[in-house]
């Protein structure tokens, strides 16, 4: 697997489940920035079946108002006013534009950069290639496909060493009994 251009757009959430009568709905944010996304007036595009691009069924949703709701938020969108309209949205992700996306900061990293990175030791020896990451609350992990078979590795400081943007290149400095 490879990993071309940035992608058109970004999943930034998911909308899980209706939330009272009045149109409300329970949304997963599935970004590090929430606060950039789902202020009133941001206007979101709901997914297709397979959440790489906008449904030509389902039009764009301005997010009317968001607010902190357990581990998540409860947005309400123009013209959603009530529970059956909620419902139609069920389980549909959220895109936006790529090129509505903030700027990373120092340091940070998209995940679909790392799709088909190669992946080597702070010594040069090849581990692998990127072929999925898995964000989880602890730590993201890599799952690395290599000569030696696979292996998964925490996305870390202190084993995720550098990211070379430019040669999609993942530099690993592994703990002892970590590689096969």
């Amino acid at each position: 697997m490879t990993a071309g251009p940035d992608p058109p757009f970004l999943v930034v959430g998911h909308l899980n489940k209706p939330h009272g009568r009045k149109g409300e709905m329970f949304l997963w944010p599935l970004t590090d920035r929430p606060d950039s996304h789902f202020n009133p007036g941001t206007v979101h595009l709901p997914g297709d079946e397979s959440a790489e691009r906008p449904s030509e069924l389902l039009a764009p949703l301005t997010i009317e108002s968001a607010r902190p709701y357990r581990k998540g938020l409860l947005v309400k969108f123009a013209g959603i006013d009530d529970r059956d309209a909620a419902e139609e949205l069920r389980g549909r992700y959220l895109l936006r534009p790529f090129e509505t996306i903030d700027e990373l900061e120092e340091g940070e990293i998209f995940y679909h950069e790392l799709l088909g990175a190669a992946v080597v030791t702070v010594d040069g020896a090849v581990v692998g290639e990127v072929r999925e990451v898995f964000p989880l609350k602890s730590a993201d992990l890599l799952q690395v496909v290599g000569p030696d078979g696979e292996v998964i590795l925490p996305v870390i400081e202190q084993v995720v060493v550098d990211f070379d943007r430019e040669r999609r290149r993942v530099v690993v400095d592994p703990p002892d009994g970590l590689l096969p």
